[in-house]
């Protein structure tokens, strides 16, 4: 019976946060940011294991007490240049250590969405465990899109019917997933749905909230802040 393992790339650095601390490790909540998604995705009943993805040269991952979740939380000092090089590493790592069989579920989590819920995930794991490609979590897109010139003045105002803004987890089969990874090295992707479609298939969209958006900007980690302030003090 297929398992589901969650995996966390978090090899990158953030450079958009305008801080020399990687972003997967700024403050939140007096944890560093990637505690949040790893504890969301631990103590998930459905998922049997989490992966997180570093970079070779991590040093900042030991500083941290992760031991609450050693029962369910590998480390994988594999990552690569970018976070599809990151997945690809990881999985292949996964696989040659009898971690991860090939048919089993890869729910891939930016470490940057600190807000995702548990309802979140598990309606996508229902929603998507029996749909022959995967999905991934979205949302409709409600702004008004403008394309600009070289000169960002308003081009013209793009329709928005049947946009949806990605966000993750993004579910797929190990096996699927890593072809589409090994496949998709000559083009740009920024997300492991990018490549699944380059297969010419087609995922599946679950229904998500605003509040799993992904911290970019300093601005971002004062509303996740906000967020799992409330949650902890309702």
């Amino acid at each position: 019976m297929s398992k589901f393992f969650a995996l966390i790339p978090a090899a990158g650095s953030g450079s958009r946060m305008s801080n020399e601390l990687p972003k997967q490790y700024l403050p939140l909540r007096d944890q560093p940011m990637i505690y949040h998604a790893v504890k969301t995705l631990c103590t998930n009943q459905s998922i049997a294991g989490v992966i997180t993805v570093l970079a070779p040269s991590d040093t900042e991952w030991s500083r941290y007490d992760w031991s609450e979740f050693s029962t369910k939380l590998v480390v994988l000092n594999c990552g690569g240049a970018t976070r599809a090089d990151s997945v690809l590493n990881g999985l292949a790592a996964a696989q040659q250590n009898k971690l991860i069989d090939k048919q089993d579920w890869v729910l891939v989590h930016d470490a940057a969405r600190p807000c995702l819920t548990s309802v979140q995930l598990n309606k996508l794991i229902d929603e998507v465990t029996s749909d022959a490609v995967g999905g991934l979590l979205a949302v409709p897109v409600a702004d008004t899109l403008k394309r600009s010139d070289a000169e960002k003045r308003v081009k013209n105002t793009e329709s928005r019917e049947n946009l949806w803004q990605a966000q993750t987890p993004q579910m797929f089969r190990c096996d699927l997933l890593t072809q589409a990874l090994q496949k998709a090295t000559h083009i740009n992707i920024t997300d492991d749905a990018s490549a699944i479609e380059a297969l010419g298939l087609q995922p599946k969209l679950v229904l998500s909230d605003a509040y799993n958006f992904k911290v970019t900007y300093p601005q971002d980690l004062a509303l996740a802040e906000l967020i799992l302030q409330q949650r902890n003090n309702p």
